[in-house]
């Protein structure tokens, strides 16, 4: 209930101008996004990479209203782009949401701007992770990825939700082509039936995900790439300790090298379990959210964890 509350309070723009006004929500939000500015994103960077860590930007948008935002939202992503391919060393892609860019205006629109990313991407040396969003836009997200690779661009993978019921039948796709695969639980409110509606049965599809991802990465020798920038197939999202212990122990039984798998995790949540997997010799890379509209992303972590919550409570104390 409380998490559904949440989500739609993500959604809702009354709740935004109103949350966003406090001062305290921010200084709670700065826990989970590195910053306002490109700058900050990119200092962050740098200190996760200085500990072993990689890094995926993301500068938050999502649902743009115009064509004009969309574009603005576009422009954005370039820049963020031209910082990574300016500077070689950086371990990092970067992480977009297709509303952010027009899916949910046109398209055509959409269709024709991540071509135009994908390129300016592929000049910048690196990958682009395009994240899945809620039900009504699942097929959409799927068919612009397929529409991308026929026309040879190959440097993009998806994100995956395990709490759909479709998302083993995707996968099994998916993973034919070499598509590299970002497994997530799932943070939106979705219909009984679309999704799991128990955290027991989302963590055994999770679990199952996982599992076809390490196959397909020890059938196709799918390994990090050497700068750190290109993932394996594998992109094992979440801090739950008993999920990083399966894929661990599965890919120790099959026998996929280190390199052949990424943990990946949020910005601020876990640092310990973070630092500790990549002193351990896994590839760990750490979603690092920025931006002005970071109050959906904001909320949506405050829905995922009762620890969230308490963690804001906090600081409206504090004033």
């Amino acid at each position: 209930m409380l998490r559904s509350f949440l989500i739609y309070l993500s959604k809702a723009a009354w709740a935004q101008k109103l949350i966003t006004s406090w001062g305290f929500a921010w200084r709670t939000a700065s826990r989970f996004v590195a910053g306002t500015t490109l700058a900050d994103a990119l200092r962050a960077v740098r200190e996760l990479n200085a500990k072993g860590i990689n890094a995926t930007l993301d500068h938050l948008g999502e649902h743009t209203s115009t064509p004009e935002e969309a574009q603005q939202a576009a422009d954005d992503i370039f820049a963020t782009l031209d910082a990574i391919g300016a500077e070689p060393g950086l371990r990092a892609n970067i992480s977009i949401k297709l509303t952010q860019i027009g899916l949910g205006l046109d398209e055509s629109l959409c269709a024709e701007t991540l071509e135009r990313i994908l390129a300016r991407a592929k000049s910048a040396k690196t990958f682009l992770r395009v994240d899945m969003e809620d039900t009504p836009y699942t097929d959409k997200t799927i068919n612009l990825h397929y529409a991308m690779r026929e026309k040879g661009y190959e440097n993009h993978g998806m994100v995956i939700q395990a709490y759909l019921f479709r998302t083993e039948a995707d996968v099994r796709r998916m993973v034919q082509d070499g598509v590299r695969i970002r497994n997530v639980k799932g943070a939106y409110n979705e219909p009984p039936d679309k999704a799991f509606p128990k955290k027991a049965d989302v963590d055994a599809n999770f679990d199952l995900i996982t599992k076809i991802l390490l196959d397909a990465a020890l059938a196709q020798e799918s390994t990090l790439s050497e700068d750190g920038r290109i993932p394996p197939i594998p992109a094992i999202a979440t801090h739950d300790d008993k999920r990083i212990a399966f894929a661990k122990s599965y890919a120790e039984k099959i026998g996929l090298p280190k390199s052949g798998l990424e943990f990946q995790m949020l910005y601020g949540i876990r640092r310990d379990l973070q630092e500790s997997l990549a002193k351990d010799g896994y590839p760990v890379r750490v979603y690092v959210p920025f931006g002005t509209h970071w109050y959906p992303y904001f909320m949506r972590r405050l829905a995922e964890r009762p620890a969230n919550i308490w963690f804001f409570i906090s600081n409206l104390f504090r004033g």
